[in-house]
């Protein structure tokens, strides 16, 4: 599924970036080389990655 449709960020990839250690949605972008643009993906972002790691 993709998260941000802005920068083409796929939800694998943001949960691999979660349990690479980012705690946010911008750590998260930022390890993938890029950044939030219109910011709408954030909630959603925020949301695998507190389950990414309640999982942990």
């Amino acid at each position: 599924m993709v998260v941000c449709v802005c920068n083409a960020i796929r939800e694998d990839e943001v949960r691999k970036a979660a349990r690479s250690g980012s705690m946010s949605p911008c750590q998260a972008y930022r390890s993938l080389g890029r950044q939030a643009k219109c910011g709408q993906c954030v909630p959603f972002a925020r949301e695998i990655i507190e389950d990414e790691r309640a999982i942990a």
